[in-house]
This record gives C-alpha cells, sequence and structure tokens, in this order.
C-alpha cells in the first residue's frame, strides 16, 4: 500500500479554508487544513470514488 502525501484541490488555490486528502489503493483520508490536529476521516476507496463521481457528474 502506498500512501500520497496529504494535498489539496487545485481549485483551492492555495486557499487554508479547505480539506486535505491523503489516498492509497485502498482508502482515502479527509481532513480539514485548519484542524488538522483534530484527526481524520477514512473512507473506502470505492467510497471515496463514488464520492468523486458524484461531485463530477452530478456538480454536488
Amino acid at each position: 500500500m502506498t500512501v500520497t502525501g496529504w494535498h489539496t484541490s487545485t481549485y483551492s488555490n492555495g486557499g487554508t479554508n479547505c480539506v486535505e486528502v491523503r489516498e492509497t489503493s485502498e482508502r482515502a483520508d479527509v481532513r480539514d487544513s485548519q484542524n488538522r490536529e483534530r484527526g481524520h476521516l477514512s473512507f473506502s476507496s470505492a467510497e471515496w470514488g463514488a464520492f468523486l463521481d458524484a461531485v463530477r457528474n452530478d456538480g454536488v
């Protein structure tokens, strides 16, 4: 399992009020960029993929 570093969306334009994501082949972790010490939420790769598809296709 390869873990990438935390990153923000390219749409955030370097802003500080956004979420950060790190992805592996098995899961995606999501955290608040302003409250990193509060932990993160984890989603399976299937859940994360479904969320991204919904955002891309439906504009959720």
